[in-house]
């Protein structure tokens, strides 16, 4: 059953010339979530990066997946999260040490980056920058200011079992000219600024959008349904073996009986003992002279 707060909303804002998307999830937070919680505010970051991750994929058209990452050296060592073409959500954070208990500032020497893989094309494309900014929206504004070239202003929230963000893009011009109200940029900016993260997380998307932005003529086009799902397979794991090269798959074997993969986004665990792995590498490795594949 579709869940009304599992959502992404595009919108445009008619009259600033400004293009938008809201996201809110709750149904597929808690699953995400009942695979591994993080207390406080590392889980309070991990649902804005979800929510960032899904925000991202409503301005490009493409068959694949959209990540977000943030990778450091300090106690935050690693933030990710990916949402797909199609909605499907995943996210985890890694942290050394005991567990925040004050909100987080980001590390000055990490680094952000955003990755676009398309099925179709087969291609990957990957914008890195360092973090400016404290907290996550922010660090994302900052990356689309260097990265894109594109004004952006961006909102994040979790909290109460919920986690969603509102996200502002500045439209050109056909040839790359600014938009025709430039003060109309400004304008939409200071009123997001005032809300709050309650009312991002509660008011219905429409109340929302028309209480913030009534007099711009927004148009909402309809939502798109997001829920929790994680891509790991016995087939990518297989694949993961193949690359790392039967040597050090045999080693692994001698040395635990077994070969198991843990899915850090959804819990779930891979065995593989010597005559799966011997499967694995059969189909790649040459035969012996004389011998006859079946």
């Amino acid at each position: 059953m579709k869940s009304p707060n599992d959502l992404l909303h595009r919108f445009q804002l008619e009259r600033a010339g400004v293009r938008g998307a809201l996201v809110r999830l709750e149904r597929g937070w808690r699953d995400l979530r009942s695979n591994g919680e993080y207390p406080g505010p590392l889980g309070e970051l991990r649902g804005q990066a979800v929510a960032a991750s899904a925000l991202f994929t409503s301005s490009i058209k493409f068959d694949g997946r959209l990540s977000v990452q943030l990778q450091g050296s300090g106690a935050l060592r690693l933030l990710f999260a990916e949402c797909t073409h199609d909605g499907c959500v995943r996210g985890i954070a890694r942290w050394t040490g005991a567990p925040p208990t004050a909100p987080i500032r980001l590390d000055p020497e990490a680094r952000l980056a955003i990755t676009i893989e398309n099925r179709v094309t087969d291609t990957r494309y990957q914008g890195m920058v360092p973090v400016e900014g404290g907290d996550l929206a922010e660090a994302f504004e900052s990356y689309f200011e260097r990265s894109e070239q594109l004004p952006t202003r961006i909102m994040l929230a979790e909290s109460s079992g919920r986690c969603g963000g509102l996200m502002l893009q500045q439209v050109a011009r056909e040839g790359g000219q600014s938009t025709i109200d430039e003060d109309g940029w400004n304008r939409v900016g200071h009123l997001l600024a005032t809300t709050t993260a309650r009312e991002l997380l509660e008011l219905p998307p429409d109340v929302l959008l028309l209480r913030l932005f009534h007099e711009e003529e927004v148009r909402l086009q309809p939502a798109q349904p997001l829920v929790f799902a994680c891509t790991c397979s016995r087939e990518r794991v297989e694949g993961m073996l193949r690359s790392l090269g039967r040597g050090e798959a045999d080693a692994t074997l001698a040395e635990q009986g077994s070969i198991e993969v843990h899915c850090e986004f959804c819990n779930r665990r891979y065995v593989l003992d010597e005559n799966d792995v011997h499967e694995v590498f059969r189909a790649i490795e040459p035969a012996p002279p004389g011998a006859t594949r079946h």
